[in-house]
């Protein structure tokens, strides 16, 4: 799910909630990121589920990891499992073996800190390789799905998680005041990183099977859940719309731009917190290919 956007090399960004500025690896990303696994849990365990793994695989690389939101959901998917998380952050890594510490899993992770735009460290010969969000950030993304078909085990599976859209929260006609504000911030948050990440939304499978694989699956999953599912939707949207705030805010009218702060006001009567309309709503694209 960086993911504005997250730096180059290989993020967290998995997640669905905006994505993240150059060097943005920051106490603030990973809350965010860490709000995404909690709101989105029955979700991502969904999309791991879904894999059409032949046999449970036993060595497992997840690319741009984050905090670990797919690290986590593959360990419980396969449970004698091990996984290699990489990410570029040394900040997000710490993050994700102290969780793996508290919840009893740090003997089934190895941490590696790297940009895949350089030089690939030693992966090892995984059965299955999880990117979740992060291909898009790659200079050449084309580049790494062959690398990441030359390391992959023969029969091994290439998992990709895509955005279809980062998610919206508040009702069409919320604000009051500003009936249709979010949605005027994604359409210039779209501009902006149609600019500068050009392949985010990408159809990979095309690109997988250029790359030699097989293509199994592909499928797109709607994503719905209202606060009555999980009480941390509030401070999900919040964060999420205060880090898009500094993408748009140049392309919205002051008028905009001052309902926006209102809603992020945590002090404030327009409060997004005081809601209690809110969901969060977003689709997902998945794609699992095979090293054949």
């Amino acid at each position: 799910m960086t993911h504005t956007e997250h730096a180059q090399g290989v993020h967290p960004a998995h997640q669905p909630g905006p994505d993240h500025g150059p060097g943005d690896h920051g106490d603030g990303q990973a809350e965010l990121l860490d709000l995404d696994a909690e709101v989105l849990a029955e979700h991502n365990a969904s999309l791991v589920a879904g894999l059409p793994v032949e046999s449970p695989p036993a060595r497992l690389v997840d690319l741009g990891c984050g905090t670990g939101t797919g690290t986590f959901a593959l360990l419980a998917r396969f449970p004698e499992a091990h996984v290699t998380a990489v990410d570029s952050s040394a900040g997000h890594l710490h993050r994700l073996r102290e969780k793996a510490c508290t919840t009893g899993v740090a003997d089934r992770v190895r941490t590696v800190q790297a940009d895949l735009d350089a030089d690939w460290p030693d992966l090892g010969t995984p059965d299955l390789v999880w990117a979740s969000a992060s291909l898009h950030h790659m200079a050449d993304p084309d580049r790494t799905l062959r690398q990441i078909h030359d390391l992959l085990l023969p029969g091994g599976l290439c998992a990709i998680v895509e955005l279809a859209g980062f998610p919206r929260f508040l009702p069409g006609d919320a604000p009051a005041d500003r009936p249709g504000l979010e949605e005027r911030c994604h359409a210039a948050s779209e501009r902006h990183h149609a600019e500068h990440v050009p392949h985010r939304g990408a159809d990979w499978g095309p690109r997988l099977t250029a790359a030699g694989f097989s293509l199994e699956d592909e499928r797109t999953v709607a994503v719905s859940v209202g606060q009555a599912r999980s009480a941390a939707v509030g401070r999900y949207a919040l964060r999420s719309l205060g880090r898009m705030r500094a993408t748009v805010v140049d392309a919205l009218p002051a008028e905009d731009l001052a309902a926006l702060d209102r809603l992020l006001d945590t002090d404030g009567p327009g409060s997004i917190l005081r809601r209690d309309d809110l969901a969060v709503r977003t689709e997902r694209t998945v794609w699992a290919a095979r090293r054949t």
